[in-house]
């Protein structure tokens, strides 16, 4: 676990790998310069995959919110969510009935494109019940926590149908010491509740680095060693970037925090080759 600067090892590898929220972005916004360390690796001409499990938003809507945001030129087939992920597992497993959902209209996005019929969770009732092929936990809004939770809990004890957890993310930051419980700490709830383990995709799955790596181009013969994974948090970005067997960077632009990181690895046993204070130091 050596302390590097990120600028100074980019040109050892041939592909980057980097996390959305708390490497490019964190609660205030774009992190501030980050747009000029982009501009240096599209320099080096090296390949680079934002992993998300963000399954809130589509890949499209992702590059647009970059754009928006002051990051441009970050393009919509350079982003992995997590939300991909469970559009293919829903395209290839489900294949009649409706798709139940917590989350945002526009979260199900996802479902639709999987040329399934989408139900938010709070509508099923007796009269559709049995209509439900699937659940999907997709996004930490959209939805009322008293209500929607309950009905979500209900549904799976009446149904014995899949649960699909679209992003495993337990928390999320939104000021400099406070977080938020994200979709994956519901999902967590339920499932203790139910006493049932769901589907869950995203980091630290593997097939979310399979899907990226898959997508990087052949002519380069990239090998998963020529690869460096950035992230801010131990167990989703560097604990499927280490199984993965890539090379592993943490950061403290987000989640982890500089002074309590060698805690945090040392209780976990998820070791990051890598750390930085964050890509533009």
């Amino acid at each position: 676990m050596q302390k590097v600067s990120f600028q100074e090892i980019i040109s050892n590898y041939k592909a980057i790998f980097l996390d959305s929220y708390g490497v490019l972005k964190n609660h205030r916004g774009l992190i501030q310069g980050v747009p000029a360390i982009i501009e240096k690796i599209r320099a080096a001409e090296i390949p680079l995959r934002v992993l998300t499990n963000n399954a809130a938003r589509t890949a499209e809507r992702q590059a647009d919110r970059f754009e928006r945001q002051g990051l441009s030129g970050i393009l919509e087939e350079e982003i992995i969510t997590s939300g991909m992920m469970a559009k293919m597992f829903l395209a290839n497993k489900i294949k009649s009935g409706k798709v139940a959902y917590l989350g945002t209209t526009q979260a199900a996005a996802y479902i639709i494109a999987a040329n399934l019929k989408a139900i938010p969770v709070g509508q099923v009732n007796d009269s559709n019940i049995e209509e439900v092929s699937a659940m999907v936990f997709l996004d930490d809004e959209g939805f009322d926590w008293n209500y929607d939770i309950n009905a979500t809990v209900n549904l799976l004890r009446k149904r014995n149908i899949p649960a699909i957890v679209a992003n495993s993310d337990k928390i999320y930051p939104v000021a400099k010491n406070d977080v938020s419980i994200a979709t994956g700490g519901i999902a967590q709830l339920v499932e203790s509740i139910l006493g049932r383990e769901f589907i869950h995709f995203g980091k630290p799955d593997s097939q979310m680095f399979m899907h990226a790596f898959n997508l990087l181009p052949t002519d380069l013969d990239i090998q998963r060693q020529d690869i460096l994974m950035v992230g801010d948090t131990l167990h989703t970005d560097i604990l499927g970037g280490n199984k993965f067997g890539v090379n592993t960077l943490l950061v403290f632009s987000g989640n982890t925090r500089a002074e309590n990181y060698e805690t945090l690895v040392q209780s976990s046993g998820v070791i990051p080759d890598f750390v930085s204070p964050s890509i533009v130091s």
